[in-house]
């Protein structure tokens, strides 16, 4: 059988394209479409006419308007670059729809001369949602050691998530408990947000804020005229709490009358506004907070018992940051991310002596004092690696040694100072025997860094408070220094 002729081939060619899922387009080398295929026009939803004789700009590829925003000595970069293979890119169809497509071009040439450029065009917008799901999936299942906003991976973190989502599936009241800034609200929250209530309000309210009479008042409301500035009705929260979840934080913190009135409001529902008699009666969960110990305060005649017990239906302690160390790193770049977003100043992260000093420290404000570390660093910080020197001083131990060592005199710092210290082994301001080699070693330093401190303290490890006190303690002088 014969095969077909070239005029023939020539003939069927655009029944032949017509046949491709890929869409298809022949370039003039004005920029002009030459030639179309059928599945072109089905993809961006144009007529043939559409197209024919038109710029190819018509298609809105972003790949290409970036090219040409470059420059180059054609009109399209793809004459400059012959082909184009696999390209990633968005075409706009005629409704104005985006369509992410793989388009593959090249140059067709007839010896030296360029007669056109010919592309095809690959649908992958289902791909990229394909893509963009598993992508989802992939983070919510990796988010092992993130719950509601809260971050932990230690084994006393997971217990908590545990007691949250199980609280939160029960309606009976939750007392959180544990030291200030170890995420309490945000304990709250997750018990709203996971629960059968979270679609109505979460109101909260911070008992220490307030004295007796204004903590009434927020809770309760109250009427017109009930005291000198009362010019209105008012609703109280527990009232704008009901259906929802009602957050006492510090709730330690209220005095014993209030919690007279606080337990009748729990065991019937119901209340009355300050200066009003008229009951109001609001279904609300109660979620309470405190640093304090209530059990204590029990026994000491400060807090109701049996207030005590009906708050205390589901207790959760939050451990204390120094609990689950292994949770620094993650909160450190849970912090630096967010302080990224925030920020014009990028920083990496911290480098592995400051990460030490984290993990280190005691972390008596918990994780509220860590992220107000973080800013602090962002402010300090003249790079993108967080180093000692730029921690607040209550962080880094270098401070606080140079502080107790010009306090107490030289040589004062012994073994016990260690041991009192827990046997971290602490970078002393004063060691006897080091002082010549010390002050050598400081003079040397600020010889190399040309008088600068932050960059003497960058050569010799320690940071920039330390600088000063050595050479206020050896009587370094910067001008002999810098003239020896």
């Amino acid at each position: 059988m014969r095969g077909m002729s070239e005029h023939e081939l020539n003939k069927f060619v655009g029944k032949i394209l017509n046949t491709m899922n890929d869409g298809f387009f022949l370039v003039s080398p004005d920029g002009r479409i030459a030639m179309v295929n059928d599945a072109l026009c089905r993809l961006l939803g144009y007529e043939r006419d559409d197209l024919l004789g038109k710029p190819c700009t018509v298609l809105k590829c972003d790949v290409c308007a970036k090219s040409r925003a470059e420059g180059g000595e054609h009109w399209c970069r793809l004459f400059d670059a012959t082909e184009e293979t696999r390209k990633q890119c968005c075409l706009v169809r005629k409704d104005g729809g985006l369509v992410k497509v793989l388009k593959n071009a090249s140059v067709l040439r007839d010896g030296e001369r360029i007669v056109g450029g010919v592309e095809t065009i690959t649908d992958v917008t289902e791909l990229c949602k394909r893509e963009e799901t598993i992508q989802d999936l992939k983070r919510i299942l990796d988010a092992d050691d993130t719950f509601m906003g809260m971050v932990g991976r230690s084994a006393a973190m997971q217990r908590t998530f545990t007691l949250l989502d199980k609280a939160a599936q029960s309606d009976a009241p939750v007392l959180l408990l544990g030291e200030s800034g170890t995420g309490k609200e945000l304990a709250a929250r997750a018990i709203h947000e996971l629960g059968p209530r979270k679609e109505g309000p979460f109101i909260q309210l911070n008992c220490a804020a307030l004295n007796e009479s204004l903590l009434e008042s927020e809770l309760f409301g109250h009427a017109k005229g009930a005291f000198t500035g009362a010019y209105r009705h008012r609703q109280g929260r527990f009232e704008a709490a009901d259906n929802g979840d009602f957050f006492l934080d510090e709730v330690g913190d209220v005095p014993l009358p209030t919690q007279v009135k606080l337990l009748r409001v729990l065991e019937t529902k119901s209340f009355e506004r300050v200066g009003d008699h008229k009951p109001i009666t609001a279904d609300a969960r109660i979620i309470s907070a405190t640093n304090r110990n209530l059990e204590d305060m029990v026994r000491r005649g400060e807090f109701r018992e049996d207030l005590y017990f009906r708050i205390a239906v589901i207790p959760i302690r939050l451990p204390p940051l120094r609990e689950r160390r292994e949770d620094i790193p993650l909160l450190t770049e849970a912090f630096i991310r967010k302080l990224n977003d925030k920020s014009s100043q990028k920083v990496a992260g911290l480098s592995p002596e400051a990460m030490q000093l984290f993990v280190s420290h005691d972390w008596p404000g918990n994780v509220r004092e860590l992220k107000s570390a973080l800013e602090y660093a962002f402010v300090v910080a003249d790079h993108e690696i967080i180093r000692p020197e730029h921690l607040p001083p209550a962080v880094s131990r270098e401070n606080v040694c140079a502080t107790r060592a010009v306090d107490r005199g030289p040589d004062t710092l012994g073994p016990q100072h260690a041991a009192a210290s827990g046997g971290r082994h602490e970078p002393l301001e004063v060691v006897q025997g080091e002082e010549p080699a010390e002050k050598a070693a400081l003079v040397e330093a600020l010889r190399k860094a040309g008088g600068n401190k932050s960059e003497t303290a960058r050569i010799l490890g320690i940071n920039r408070v330390t600088v000063m006190n050595r050479m206020r303690k050896y009587g370094v002088e910067m001008k002999k220094v810098l003239s020896s």
